[in-house]
């Protein structure tokens, strides 16, 4: 049976009766005081950012605020939404909801552009009693409310004033601390139930397995407060381990990169996270002149996840920043998911993440095999080993234990992995709590709908089975064939989506990708080289190749590109109607 955990889990402290946190935070304001808790850095204004601070009283008096007015419109248990921008009242808001006993529901404000839709189903789907967000966006969120379903108290949480101090009650570690909605489909968001057992064991082991210690680590990030790893890395860390928090909005990270390093550069000992594109786009798009402002010798932690580590990406990132100081051991790749809080595993510290070349046919079959010198390769970087759980390989159709070396679908048990769905029994019952049961706890095992593989004690994660690209009963992964479009000088960068469609005799492979800027490339003999580029690199025919303008290809919320939303807007007609050539 394929499990794997460490020899000596990398857990933290353990989740007392009691804990959460907010109680945390009143334990920090107590021990830290004056010193800054939450920055904020605002680009709205262009420039390197105002920087807006609280320290740990200041934030814990605020939130005190927030928790004193919320009892007063809802009880517990009911819901508290957070409809704000990436800000230090955002902090102060998710706080508050979990200080005054509610379940706190972390969402965006309604300007997000292209999640109108998600927003809208997610608080059909939670019902939320309260709406937290600030005067600036009352008259917004306001506005959005009135045309949803749903009917809440709204609540500006830089306009609460100050509250006497009062004793509140103790959370249950088993009770609903929050609901993290999944980043799927606009039509049917998932709200995962976690606990504050959940949340508070999983930031623990984060702040053990990144090295991060009180008064000398800060988490520095542009992720989205309301994305799972942006939660746990700019809030739930701090929380955990007494950490300075250092927040950027995600369009200041994406109109200059060079932000988020020069964050790095100004905050000794940091930590931070980012998706396998973002290290590629701060490589290309950061200048020589942003390189002299730059020095990112002592950064602890740099994290790689939540979409395919490439190599490649590993290497220009290192090349691009190794003179400003960069160690390679700081790269750690990683892997997680909402289900389980966020973090799973992790490469280990103090040496760069393991690359291994596999054969790439075998792989698509299903087994592991390192590629001869003369056989079609796939490179791998390994995503460690787990952080306090345990991790366990699965037949894709029986569930039962996979073989040594065979490719399956990636199982997850430990204390961080959460309750289920919010109000949807069965699906929760699908995918939380699957055999063999804990004999001592009662626990299952998570299904994540990951494929992955055990290799030499460390895990490989090779794809999702959902984005599985199978023609003619042999499996492609689509990440595969994006870096084989991607190597022709007519496709942008980190643009390209491949999938799967249904049709008459089949499955049939589709791939949409932007234009490379500043190319005047044919684009119907550029899609005939990418057809006859797939066909020798992976013996797969391509039904279609869409090329967009730049910026078209459908992306999340935190830039990632959407294979989901692709492939909806391609059978819809969207993406074809806007097709280039």
């Amino acid at each position: 049976m394929e499990t794997i955990s460490r020899p000596v889990p990398v857990t933290g402290a353990p989740v007392d009766g009691g804990e959460s946190f907010a109680t945390l935070l009143g334990h920090w304001a107590r021990r830290l005081g004056d010193r800054i808790a939450v920055t904020h850095l605002d680009h709205r204004d262009g420039g390197d950012g105002r920087a807006v601070t609280l320290t740990w009283r200041e934030l814990d008096e605020r939130v005190d605020a927030v928790a004193a007015r919320l009892s007063e419109v809802a009880g517990p248990g009911e819901r508290a939404a957070v409809l704000a921008g990436q800000s230090a009242g955002y902090v102060v808001a998710f706080l508050g909801a979990l200080r005054a006993g509610l379940v706190a529901v972390p969402l965006f404000a309604p300007d997000l552009p292209g999640h109108a839709g998600r927003l809208a189903a997610a608080l059909a789907d939670c019902g939320p009693r309260v709406v937290l967000t600030t005067a600036a966006e009352d008259e917004a969120v306001t506005r959005f409310l009135a045309g949803s379903t749903v009917d809440p108290v709204v609540v500006d949480v830089d306009a609460v004033p100050p509250a006497g101090a009062r004793q509140w009650p103790e959370p249950d570690p088993d009770a609903p601390a929050y609901l993290q909605y999944t980043s799927g489909s606009t039509r049917s968001p998932a709200g995962v139930v976690l606990t504050h057992r959940n949340v508070l064991a999983n930031a623990r082991q984060a702040c053990a397995a990144y090295g991060a210690e009180s008064g000398t680590t800060s988490a520095v990030s542009w992720l989205p407060l309301f994305h799972d790893m942006g939660l746990i890395l700019g809030i739930g860390a701090p929380m955990a381990g007494g950490l300075e928090s250092v927040l950027m909005d995600p369009l200041a990270f994406l109109e200059r990169p060079a932000r988020w390093l020069r964050a790095l550069s100004a905050s000794p000992g940091a930590i931070s996270a980012a998706p396998n594109f973002a290290y590629a786009y701060c490589a290309s798009r950061v200048t020589e002149d942003e390189k002299l402002y730059l020095e990112l010798s002592r950064v602890v932690s740099l994290i790689n996840g939540s979409e395919p580590v490439l190599p490649a990406t590993i290497a220009k990132f290192h090349d691009a920043f190794a003179g400003c100081g960069l160690r390679p051991e700081v790269h750690r790749s990683s892997y997680g998911l909402a289900e389980a809080t966020v973090l799973v595993s992790v490469t280990d510290a103090g040496k760069p993440p393991r690359q291994v070349t596999f054969d790439r046919t075998r792989l698509a079959a299903g087994y592991a095999v390192p590629a001869a010198a003369d056989a079609s390769a796939t490179t791998l970087v390994s995503c460690g080993r787990p952080v306090g759980q345990r991790v366990r390989i699965a037949d894709q159709v029986t569930g039962a234990p996979a073989e040594p070396g065979e490719v399956g679908e990636i199982r997850v048990s430990g204390p961080n992995v959460g309750r289920g769905y919010w109000g949807r029994t069965e699906a929760s019952v699908a995918t939380f709590g699957l055999p063999p049961l804990d004999p001592d706890t009662g626990a299952g095992w998570l299904a994540t709908g990951d494929l992955g593989v055990v290799f030499d004690g460390e895990l490989f994660v090779t794809g999702r089975l959902k984005d599985l690209v199978v023609v003619d009963g042999r499996n492609h992964y689509p990440q595969d064939i994006e870096q084989t479009v991607e190597e022709h000088p007519a496709v942008r960068p980190h643009s390209a989506a491949a999938f799967a469609i249904g049709g008459d005799d089949g499955e049939a492979a589709v791939v949409v990708l932007e234009r490379a800027k500043d190319t005047e490339a044919d684009v119907t003999e550029a899609a005939a080289a990418l057809r006859a580029a797939v066909s020798a690199g992976h013996g797969l025919r391509l039904h279609d190749v869409v090329f967009l303008a730049p910026g078209e290809v459908p992306r999340t919320s935190s830039g990632k590109i959407s294979r989901a939303r692709c492939r909806m807007s391609y059978l819809d007609g969207a993406l074809t109607a806007r097709r280039l050539g």
